[in-house]
C-alpha cells in the first residue's frame, strides 16, 4: 500500500468591509516521488512466521531498484502462501515496511447438529482439522462439501453455518452448525418415449429407486445427481444391448414437489429402431494375420438382433488372436456404420499395427489398508510390458473381483517419453471384516443360527479368516479357514479348515453321524474361465443312534435267526455303528462361462469333482460328482434355466459305502419330497399281498420305513423366473426329476422277520412267501424316476429373504416322503 500525504487547508480569510472576491490560492499537495532503491526491509505483525521466512517470499531486497511490479508480484506471493489474512508493503521512501495479519490455527473442529452423518464420517471428507491454518477460502469449500455429502444422502434442506470463536494464542474454535433438513426421497420415478419396454421393466436397469416404505434399508431411494449419471449409462447399455443401436437419453430431469420433501425424476428417452447385425468383416494389412480367419472368431452372425457388447468380445478376440501370432502393438478401428432404411448395422474391424508404447511405471493410489503387492499381482501387466489396452481392463476386473474396493479406476498418462506411459490405478478401500449372526426358519430345517465373524483382507494381504458356527434342527456345525490367495508367492490359492460336523438323521434315517478333522487345498486358474482346485482331508467319523448299546444283542439274535420286527431295521445300522478314520484326496475342475457371477442372464458353469477315501485310514471309496447349469434370457426380467447334476459313489478293496457317506435327496435338492425323501428304503410288509405297508416300531409314523441313501443319484431341473408385478416380488415356474439308488448288496434285505403260526423259519427269504400273517422285510431300491412341477415366490422382504415353494408330484412312488409346501426365511443384525 502506498501512503500518500495531503496538506490540510489552515489559511482563513480576513475580514475586510468590502470582502475580496478574488479568489485563494488552493495549496498543491507536494507530488509523491517513489524512491530509486530500496534502503531497507523490515517486517512487522508477524507471531508464528518468522521475518526471514516473509522476506524469502518477497521478489526485492536492500540495494535493488526501486519495482512497483516486483512490490506487486511480492503481495501476490504472500497472499498465495495461505500463511497470512492481511499483508500492506509500505515503500516509505525506500524503507519498505511488511506488515501482515498471521492466519490463526485451528484448536479444535466442533460440528453441531448433525445426527444422520457420523462425525468420522464428515471429517474424512473436509480439510480443516486441528492444528490446521484458518483460511476463509477452504472453509467455504468445507462448507460446500458437507452440504453435498447430505444431498448423497438425500437431504437437500441441509444448511451448514461456519462460526469462529477466538481463543488466545492467535488460535480458533471452528463451529460448522448443521441444520439436516428431512430427507428427500424419490416419489415417483416416470419413463417418456418408452413403447417397446415398460416402466416397470426399465425401473428394475437403474440404480435409483422409488421410496417405499419397505425399502428403509436402501440408501437408493434418495436423489443423487452423481446416481442419475449413472442411471443414463445404465439404460443405453440396456437398450444398445437388445437392438436399438441409436438409442440415446434425451433429458434426465429431477423435480423438487410442492412440499419439498420428494423428487419427481423424468427420463426423456428415443429408443430409435431395433437393428439387426448387417455385414460383418475384418480389414487387415498385416502379413501374419489371416482375413477369413479372423473374421470366424468375430461370434456376431449377420441377421441376429444388433447387441453392443458383443464389439468388445469380438474386439477381444481379434486382440488375443494378433498376440498369438506376435503382433503385441495392434489397433483395432471399428468402422460403424447404421443403415436406417433397412435397420441394420454394418461393422468393418481395421486391424493395423499400433504404435509402440511401453509402460513405464505403474502407481497405485487410495490402498490405506490393502497392501501394494495385492493389488499388483492382480494386474496383467508389468513395467517394462507393452502397452494394451484389453489387459488393463482385465486387470481392473480382477483387481474389483478381489471385493475389496468399493471403486477401481485404471488411468494412463504420458511418461518421460513419447512411447512410454505411466499406469496409475486408483482404489476406494471398503469394509472387507464382517461379524455377522443370521437366524431364521424354514419348513424343512425348522430353526437356523447362523454365526460367523469373516476377514476377507487379512492385515492387508488378501488372506480370508472365517470362524463360522451354524445350527438347525438336522444340522450343527462349526468351522474354521483360512485361505492364502498367492501360495509361496505364486498364482496359487492355499487354504486350510478345521471343522466339527454333527448331522441328525434319526426321523429319517435312525442314525446321527459326526464328523471331525481339516482339509487343505491348493486351487489355480488353468485359463481365463476354468480352474482347478485340489485337497486332502482327515477326518475321525462315526454313526451312532439311540439303540446302540443293544447292537451286541441284536447281531447275536441275527446269528440264532431271533429276530423281532423291532429289532431287524436296527440291525443294518448296528453293522456300521463305530468310529473310524477317513483319508480322502479329491479335486474339482472348474469352467464358468456365466454373463454375471450373482445374477446370470446367460452362459453356463460347469464342476466336475472326485474324491478317493483310502490314501490311509479305515474307509474306501471313490466319489464323483458333476453339475451343470445353464442360463438363457427370454424377455427383460424372464430368464430360463436349466440344471444337471449328478454322483456316483463306490467303494473298493472290499469295502461296502456306509450309510453317513451315500446320497441323501430331497428338501431344497428336490423340491416336493422331504429331507431323504427319495431313495432306496427299509420297510416291512405282509407276505400274502406283498405291498401292504405297516408301520414299523422306531420307524417313520407314517410306515414309510427307513431311508437307506443311494450310491447314485441323477437330478434334472427347468425353471423360468420372471417378475411377478410386485415390489421386492419375483416368481418362478419349476419341472424337476430325479432319482436315487443302487445302494449295496450287503445293506439289501429280503428277509422274514416274523413268521406268526405259519411254521415258516425267520431270516429265511421272502421269495415266493404267501402265508397267513407273514411279514416280511425289504429294501426298496429301484432307480424309477420321480418328478414334480410347482411354483416358487421369492419375497425380499425387510427382515430378510423368504421363499415359498408350493410343487405337485407327478411321478412318485408310495414310499416317498412328499412335502407339497415348503418355505425358508432368514434374516441378518
Amino acid at each position: 500500500m502506498f501512503a500518500l500525504a495531503i496538506a490540510p487547508l489552515s489559511a482563513r480569510a480576513q475580514q475586510t468591509p468590502i470582502p475580496d472576491t478574488t479568489p485563494a490560492p488552493v495549496p498543491q499537495a507536494p507530488q509523491y516521488q517513489p524512491p530509486t532503491r530500496i534502503q531497507s526491509v523490515q517486517v512487522i505483525g508477524n507471531q508464528r512466521v518468522e521475518a526471514n521466512t516473509v522476506a524469502s517470499y518477497l521478489l526485492f531486497a536492500p540495494g535493488d531498484p526501486y519495482s512497483e511490479e516486483r512490490i506487486d508480484l511480492s503481495l501476490k506471493t504472500l497472499y498465495a502462501t495461505g500463511l497470512f489474512a492481511d499483508v500492506i508493503i509500505d515503500p516509505r521512501d525506500g524503507n519498505v515496511l511488511i506488515q501482515v495479519i498471521e492466519n490463526p490455527i485451528i484448536n479444535r473442529v466442533i460440528f453441531e447438529g448433525n445426527k444422520s452423518l457420523k462425525t468420522d464420517k464428515i471429517n474424512d471428507e473436509i480439510s480443516a482439522e486441528p492444528r490446521a491454518l484458518f483460511t476463509r477460502a477452504q472453509v467455504q469449500e468445507d462448507t460446500q462439501r458437507i452440504i453435498e455429502l447430505y444431498r448423497q444422502s438425500g437431504r437437500f434442506g441441509a444448511t451448514v453455518e461456519p462460526k469462529v470463536v477466538e481463543q488466545p494464542q492467535n488460535r480458533i474454535d471452528l463451529i460448522f452448525e448443521i441444520s439436516e433438513g428431512p430427507v428427500t426421497g424419490i416419489k415417483r420415478i416416470n419413463f417418456i418415449g418408452n413403447t417397446e419396454f415398460t416402466d416397470r421393466a426399465l425401473r428394475k436397469e437403474i440404480a435409483t429407486t422409488e421410496s417405499k416404505w419397505w425399502n428403509f434399508f436402501s440408501s437408493n431411494d434418495n436423489y443423487d445427481p452423481g446416481r442419475l449419471e449413472f442411471d443414463r449409462e445404465q439404460l443405453r447399455t440396456f437398450y444398445t444391448n437388445r437392438g436399438f443401436a441409436d438409442f440415446r437419453v434425451v433429458s434426465a430431469v429431477a423435480e423438487l414437489t410442492p412440499d419439498q420433501e420428494d423428487f419427481y425424476v423424468t427420463f426423456t428417452v428415443d429408443e430409435g429402431g431395433e437393428y439387426r447385425w448387417g455385414d460383418i468383416s475384418v480389414e487387415t494389412e498385416l502379413e501374419a494375420l489371416n482375413k477369413d480367419f479372423l473374421e470366424r472368431l468375430i461370434n456376431i452372425e449377420s441377421g441376429e438382433v444388433y447387441n453392443a457388447s458383443q464389439i468388445e468380445n469380438a474386439i477381444d478376440s481379434l486382440n488375443f488372436a494378433a498376440g498369438t501370432s506376435g503382433y503385441a502393438f495392434v489397433d483395432i478401428q471399428q468402422d460403424f456404420r447404421l443403415n436406417r432404411e433397412d435397420k441394420t448395422v454394418d461393422l468393418v474391424f481395421n486391424v493395423v499395427e499400433g504404435p509402440r508404447v511401453y509402460i513405464e511405471r505403474i502407481d497405485i493410489v487410495g490402498n490405506t489398508t490393502t497392501l501394494d503387492y495385492v493389488i499388483r499381482r492382480e494386474m496383467e501387466l508389468v513395467e517394462g510390458d507393452a502397452f494394451n489396452r484389453i489387459l488393463l481392463d482385465r486387470s481392473r476386473n480382477r483387481v474389483r473381483a478381489l471385493r475389496f474396493f468399493e471403486e477401481v479406476e485404471i488411468e494412463e498418462t504420458q511418461g518421460s517419453a513419447p512411447d512410454k506411459a505411466v499406469v496409475e490405478v486408483r482404489v476406494s478401500e471398503q469394509p472387507t471384516g464382517e461379524l455377522s449372526f443370521s437366524a431364521g426358519f424354514s419348513s424343512a430345517d425348522a430353526f437356523l443360527v447362523d454365526l460367523s465373524i469373516t476377514q476377507r483382507n487379512l492385515r492387508g494381504r488378501g488372506q480370508l479368516l472365517r470362524f463360522v458356527i451354524r445350527a438347525s434342527s438336522n444340522r450343527r456345525e462349526i468351522d474354521l479357514r483360512f485361505t492364502e490367495p498367492r501360495f509361496l508367492g505364486r498364482n496359487l490359492a492355499g487354504s486350510a479348515e478345521l471343522f466339527d460336523v454333527v448331522i441328525d438323521f434319526l426321523d429319517e434315517a435312525g442314525f446321527r453321524s459326526t464328523r471331525t478333522g481339516g482339509q487343505v487345498g491348493l486351487a489355480f486358474p488353468l485359463t481365463q474361465n476354468t480352474s482347478l482346485s485340489t485337497r486332502y482331508s482327515l477326518r475321525s467319523e462315526s454313526i451312532e443312534f439311540p439303540q446302540e448299546n443293544q447292537c451286541d444283542t441284536l447281531l447275536q439274535n441275527s446269528a440264532d435267526n431271533r429276530l423281532s420286527p423291532q429289532d431287524t431295521q436296527l440291525l443294518t445300522l448296528c453293522q456300521q455303528v463305530g468310529g473310524r478314520l477317513s483319508s480322502v484326496v479329491g479335486y474339482t475342475f472348474g469352467w464358468d462361462r456365466r454373463n454375471d457371477p450373482i445374477t446370470p442372464t446367460g452362459g453356463f458353469d460347469l464342476r466336475f469333482s472326485q474324491d478317493v477315501a483310502g490314501v490311509g485310514g479305515d474307509v474306501r471309496y471313490l466319489r464323483t460328482d458333476v453339475r451343470g447349469n445353464y442360463y438363457k434370457g427370454i424377455f427383460p426380467g424372464v430368464v430360463a434355466s436349466a440344471t444337471l447334476s449328478g454322483g456316483y459313489i463306490r467303494g473298493w478293496g472290499g469295502d461296502p459305502v456306509q450309510i453317513n457317506d451315500r446320497y441323501f435327496k430331497g428338501n431344497f435338492d428336490f423340491r416336493g419330497f422331504d429331507n431323504a425323501g427319495i431313495g432306496p428304503r427299509l420297510i416291512n410288509y405282509v407276505a400274502e399281498t406283498g405291498s401292504t405297508l405297516i408301520p414299523t416300531a422306531g420307524g417313520n409314523v407314517d410306515g414309510r420305513g427307513r431311508a437307506q441313501g443311494g450310491n447314485l443319484f441323477g437330478l434334472a431341473a427347468a425353471e423360468v423366473s420372471f417378475p411377478i408385478g410386485l415390489p421386492q416380488l419375483l416368481g418362478s415356474v419349476f419341472v424337476e426329476a430325479g432319482t436315487v439308488g443302487l445302494l449295496d448288496e450287503d445293506f439289501q434285505s429280503n428277509i422274514i422277520i416274523d413268521a406268526a403260526a405259519s411254521g415258516l423259519q425267520v431270516g429265511a427269504s421272502c421269495n415266493g412267501v404267501t402265508a397267513q400273517g407273514v411279514i416280511c422285510q425289504r429294501t426298496i431300491d429301484t432307480l424309477d424316476p420321480r418328478v414334480t412341477a410347482g411354483a416358487s415366490v421369492f419375497w425380499e422382504s425387510p427382515f430378510g429373504p423368504i421363499r415359498f415353494d408350493f410343487t405337485q408330484p407327478l411321478v412318485k412312488q408310495p414310499f416317498d416322503d412328499r412335502q407339497s409346501f415348503q418355505f425358508t426365511t432368514r434374516t441378518r443384525f
